[in-house]
């Protein structure tokens, strides 16, 4: 059989709409299209499994970048730290390596690449792993189209015209090459300026949108990337609600069968965070019938047991926070409608199904989103025993670098703890831009007061995002100041090792004389 399309995953197939691929197969088959999937190809003959598409072969490597999945922050082999058990389950820069297999066996083949890793290298971009800047993947890769974002409208309109055997230009979504540039493009700092010079790449870094027409040049051809597509709440809702069975295939899906999307893209614009440039930075709800009538289905399910796994988007409460009206930063707006009434009643309606015994929330909050009539309901019957929050830090500079200086984390732990027993769980990242290790000790004195500090990483610095620019230009690209950044791995652990030691002033003083006196790393020896 020779099928329509072929799907080459990093990834192992859930058929579940948290799995891209599986959106994307369910989506073109009810479309009438033969739709195959190469599952974690090992090695160079796997792709051939299939053989040729009729139309073309659809390549990406998952929900997270490879360089990401398989090295930690401090840039080391997770394969080689023994207490990880990690098992490498794709290569390094795993998009190059898919391409190059297939460009050796199917040279005539129509290739589109998507997903994370896609996305976040559609353009020139810093690549902490190599300590450079790197071309666009498009050109890297020899691919014909690259996918940014969710890829479901960008796939039905590229299949359509592969099939009548039209140009590929034009396609909102996407990217291609080319050797002119039409009107109506934002022309980018060239590849060869940002070599040049890092306030090049911070202007270039105030251009990136989903929601421009932007243009830049390597060499002696161009880069264009269409603007995104509009998805709708009738959109999402077609998506969602395609016929997966949810059964996990795996330890690593196990756990999520029975977790429902609400919504997508996030309104937080973190400045460590890649959503707003693959999601993107407005909010589409799926309709309240759409989300009731997949849970009432789930119930009819043989293996389902009565609870929800979750509820919720990148950010859970963000539900219902749609508005389409401008491009500005919607979780700053007065206009904007952040009651969660919308959410409220949803809640409540999920939670009487019959069938249902409980739905979580286990996705996190927005805690400086949250009021008090959310906050009442989601602990009373959504919590099982803990909350995440990410506040990220706590010192005030650090959180306006992190573009997450809103709220106060003090009076929500004092309200929430009014309102239940139950844990909050909290994620703290450390080594970000602007943290020095006057900030680290000012972070370690907060986590130590706080139980159930779930996770303190250290910052990674991945492609395209603005505290990625700060990484690699030491400078706020907003306002072109200075700012302070760990460098060198000796810092950075130090500034993670930092939050597991003392903290009182006496020892603060102990443990800087030893960083002076260079002799922390035979301390950590020992």
């Amino acid at each position: 059989m020779q099928y329509d399309i072929i799907f080459i995953s990093g990834e192992k197939l859930f058929d579940h709409s948290l799995c891209g691929i599986a959106i994307l197969k369910k989506l073109m088959e009810k479309r009438g299209y033969s739709v195959g999937v190469i599952e974690e190809p090992k090695k160079e003959s796997d792709v051939l499994k299939l053989g040729k598409p009729r139309l073309f072969f659809g390549i990406g490597t998952g929900c997270i970048d490879s360089m990401v999945r398989n090295y930690t922050p401090l840039n080391k082999k997770r394969t080689e730290i023994e207490r990880l058990k990690f098992v490498q389950t794709i290569p390094d820069r795993a998009l190059l390596v898919y391409c190059n297999w297939i460009k050796r066996h199917f040279k005539d083949s129509v290739l589109v690449i998507g997903g994370v890793e896609a996305s976040l290298r559609r353009l020139t971009h810093y690549d902490y792993w190599d300590n450079k800047l790197r071309r666009s993947i498009l050109l890297e890769s020899r691919a014909d189209i690259l996918v940014y974002g969710c890829g479901e409208k960008q796939i039905e309109e590229i299949t359509k015209r592969v099939r009548e055997k039209k140009d590929l230009k034009g396609i909102a979504g996407t990217c291609v090459r080319s050797r002119e540039v039409p009107d109506g493009f934002t022309m980018l700092p060239s590849y060869e300026e940002l070599l040049k010079s890092k306030n090049n790449f911070c202007d270039m870094q105030n251009l990136l949108s989903n929601d421009e027409n932007l243009c830049q040049k390597t060499d002696k051809s161009f880069v264009l990337q269409y603007k995104s597509p509009v998805y709708t709440t009738e959109d999402i809702d077609e998506y969602y609600g395609l016929d997966f069975t949810r059964k996990a295939v795996d330890d690593r899906t196990r756990g999520f069968e029975f977790s429902i999307v609400t919504h997508r893209g996030c309104i937080g614009n973190c400045n460590f965070c890649s959503l707003r440039l693959t999601m993107g930075s407005k909010i589409i709800s799926r309709s309240e019938e759409s989300i009731l009538k997949e849970i009432k289905h789930i119930t009819t399910l043989p293996h389902f047991s009565g609870n929800i796994d979750d509820l919720g988007g990148p950010s859970a409460n963000m539900y219902g926070m749609d508005c389409s009206v401008c491009n500005k930063d919607c979780i700053k707006c007065q206009n904007l409608d952040k009651s969660h009434k919308k959410l409220i009643e949803l809640m409540k309606k999920a939670r009487n199904i019959h069938g249902i015994k409980k739905i979580f929330v286990r996705s996190g909050v927005r805690y400086d989103l949250a009021p008090k009539d959310y906050l009442k309901e989601l602990v009373k019957f959504h919590v099982s025993g803990k909350l995440k929050i990410a506040p990220e830090h706590v010192n005030m500079r650090v959180l306006q670098l992190m573009n997450k200086d809103m709220g106060s984390l003090d009076d929500f732990i004092k309200e929430f703890n009014e309102l239940s027993k139950c844990d909050l769980g909290f994620y703290f990242i450390t080594a970000h831009p602007g943290s020095t290790m006057k900030e680290a000790h000012e972070l370690a004195d907060a986590v130590k007061k706080l139980r159930n500090a779930e996770s303190v990483q250290i910052f990674t610095p991945t492609p395209m995002t603005i505290s990625t620019c700060m990484y690699y230009t030491g400078m706020n690209p907003r306002t072109y100041e200075k700012v302070h950044v760990p460098l060198t791995y000796r810092e950075k652990k130090e500034q993670k090792r930092v939050l597991l030691l003392p903290t009182n002033k006496t020892s603060q003083g102990i443990w800087q004389g030893i960083w002076k006196r260079q002799e922390y790393t035979k301390y950590i020896r020992r």
